[in-house]
């Protein structure tokens, strides 16, 4: 718009001059440069991650410019939005559920559709960050952070990180602002509420501690128990086993017992002696006849 106005301002000088002065000169240079400079106030360049939006005396239209140079009338104005990811980080104080502080570091990534730059030029301005997007940013965090206890926002970060970009994405939509990531780079509690985590954590791994020794040692016992009643039931089969070979030896001695066998062994048995019958009132009783021969002697 400066180009065409200085054009027109120089036409309108030379043109004027050369008349009063009567030098046609004047105007034979002032009108060509005029000529020039108008043509070159049509001509307008986006640059590269950028999006033209176009207005016509602070009227927003309705389509917008890609990167690169266009040819524009010299009466619109082109203002470029940058459509590129853009990186902020914010430092926020917030309250859990059970009112213990704690600051969070939070990075989000942003960017705005370009083919919606008009629409938020229009609604917004060039200043949308801090007019739309920080003070989202902060309620969304202080929102979430306080659905959670401070031990559990230690536990759940995580899950924490997904809430608040949930909310965050979803307000930012409605700005025609798409949110492409967003990170928790740090959660700061006090000190007071750290060393309180720190001791509970260690009484949770001495009681830990405690019970894993208590179930080895029941373990153990058990082992041992065990250990005793296979050894019982060993030496009972043990035993079991040798009274049935016992048994069994008895049995097939008792079967290969035969008259003949009996003979043979009281012959290889007998000493070459006779026994003695003593008859009395008693019966009749068998008797060496060495011990009687003694006795008589």
């Amino acid at each position: 718009m400066f180009l065409l106005l200085l054009a027109i301002i120089l036409c309108a000088s030379g043109i004027v001059v050369g008349t009063l002065t009567k030098k046609k000169i004047v105007t034979a240079i002032a009108v060509p440069v005029a000529v020039v400079l108008a043509a070159l106030s049509c001509f307008n360049t986006v640059p590269v991650g950028h999006t033209g939006v176009v207005t016509t005396f602070g009227r927003v239209e309705n389509y917008t410019l890609d990167s690169g140079a266009h040819i524009v009338a010299p009466w619109r104005t082109v203002v470029n939005m940058d459509n590129r990811v853009q990186k902020r980080n914010v430092q926020l104080p917030c309250f859990s559920s059970d009112i213990q502080e704690v600051n969070i570091s939070y990075t989000v990534n942003y960017q705005i559709r370009k083919s919606d730059a008009m629409t938020l030029y229009s609604t917004v301005g060039v200043s949308y960050y801090d007019t739309v997007i920080a003070p989202n940013i902060a309620e969304s965090v202080k929102v979430a952070t306080a659905r959670y206890t401070a031990e559990d926002l230690v536990g759940m970060r995580d899950s924490l990180a997904m809430e608040i970009e949930k909310i965050l994405s979803d307000k930012l939509s409605s700005y025609n602002i798409e949110l492409v990531g967003t990170s928790i780079e740090n959660m700061d509690f006090t000190d007071v509420f750290t060393q309180a985590v720190e001791a509970k954590q260690v009484a949770q791994q001495n009681k830990l501690r405690a019970q894993t020794e208590a179930e080895q040692k029941v373990i153990e016992s058990e082992a041992a128990a065990q250990i005793k009643k296979i050894e019982a039931d060993a030496a009972a089969y043990e035993v079991l086993a040798r009274a049935e070979a016992e048994a069994e030896a008895n049995r097939k001695i008792s079967e290969s017992l035969t008259e003949n066998l009996i003979d043979y062994t009281y012959a290889n048995a007998w000493d070459g002696q006779l026994p003695r019958i003593i008859t009395g009132e008693q019966g009749s009783v068998i008797v060496n006849a060495a011990d009687l021969i003694q006795g008589e002697n």
